[in-house]
């Protein structure tokens, strides 16, 4: 079945040297790059979401909010390990046989991790005032149309579910248990998420299409994984921007960082404001709807020359 990756689209002829060293160490591949990404995102849904929520019952019980805090967060972060970053590279075993190709093992250089973080220093605030937006005009619509109010209501209702699911892990009373919060937050996420989609699943869509459709549709499951209806568009242009770090760096080293930043930026965030709420909140008094429209189009543009100007630098090197 290593007949799948003899015809290379053309849009990948400029990666013939890396398929070819692919093809030459994975003659064994047994299905098509697209069903085994398809059936990574499939089994890691099941796996971590279903079982691991069944074993959380049998733990916990259903009276999950009086459960020990440290105990959740240690639940939390086996399951991360166990049904999300193993799967991930056992697939990849299976699959491909040669793990460190597909989930870009590759130690990056210091330059590399600074040019993509630099991003993150637009990216953030950028979303930040896209939420804001959002949340406005949903608001508003809301009070105008009662189809609209009723989907607000439900989404709303699942967004309580999560913040509260993640209020337990975040809340802390110690700097220890802050540091102990970081680990299972940040960094555990960080690496397991990115191995699963930036490495495994993004990198089997780049062998049969472009890396920039690749990176997209990888951004869109990222964002649905996450079952935050408020939250979906911020995480697929996040995700977007970890995916185009992931290839143009060839290292999963630059995602698992940048991710790292952004949710102990959120962590850290929730240590000063004390929830969600507060910091939509604390933005509403500190800037109007107009002002955060002035801004978000100020930041749409830094980070579109700022994505070019990466480009432009990786293509000068490689050049």
């Amino acid at each position: 079945m290593s007949d799948n990756l003899n015809n290379i689209p053309n849009h990948q002829k400029n990666d013939e040297p890396e398929q070819n060293a692919f093809k030459q160490s994975n003659r064994n591949q047994i299905v098509s790059p697209i069903t085994a990404a398809l059936f990574g995102l499939v089994g890691t849904f099941v796996l971590y979401q279903i079982v691991g929520g069944i074993i959380t019952l049998v733990i916990f019980g259903f009276d999950i909010n009086n459960a020990s805090s440290n105990a959740l967060r240690l639940m939390t972060m086996a399951g991360q390990i166990l049904f999300i970053l193993l799967p991930a590279l056992l697939f990849a075993k299976w699959f491909y046989e040669d793990v460190s190709f597909i989930i870009r093992y590759k130690i990056p250089k210091p330059k590399e991790i600074i040019l993509f973080s630099v991003g993150m220093i637009i990216i953030i605030p950028l979303l930040q005032n896209y939420m804001f937006i959002q949340n406005y005009f949903i608001t508003e619509l809301a009070n105008k149309y009662p189809l609209v109010n009723s989907l607000k209501e439900t989404f709303d209702s699942i967004n309580d579910m999560v913040d509260k699911a993640y209020e337990g892990l975040l809340s802390s009373g110690s700097v220890i248990e802050g540091f102990f919060v970081i680990i299972v937050v940040a960094v555990v996420p960080a690496i397991c998420e990115e191995v699963l989609f930036r490495g495994f699943i993004q990198k089997s869509f780049e062998l049969k299409m472009t890396k920039f459709k690749a990176a997209l549709i990888t951004a869109s499951f990222f964002g649905i994984y996450h079952f935050s209806p408020y939250g979906l568009v911020p995480l697929v242009l996040l995700g977007f921007y970890f995916g185009f770090a992931a290839y143009l760096s060839g290292s999963i080293f630059v995602p698992i960082f940048l991710h790292f930043i952004n949710n102990l930026f959120a962590v850290i965030t929730y240590f000063i404001f004390g929830s969600n709420s507060a910091v939509d909140k604390a933005l509403e008094e500190s800037i109007g709807i107009n002002q955060s429209l002035i801004s978000i189009v100020i930041l749409i543009l830094l980070i579109t020359f700022y994505l070019i100007f990466i480009k432009s630098r990786y293509k000068i090197e490689n050049n």
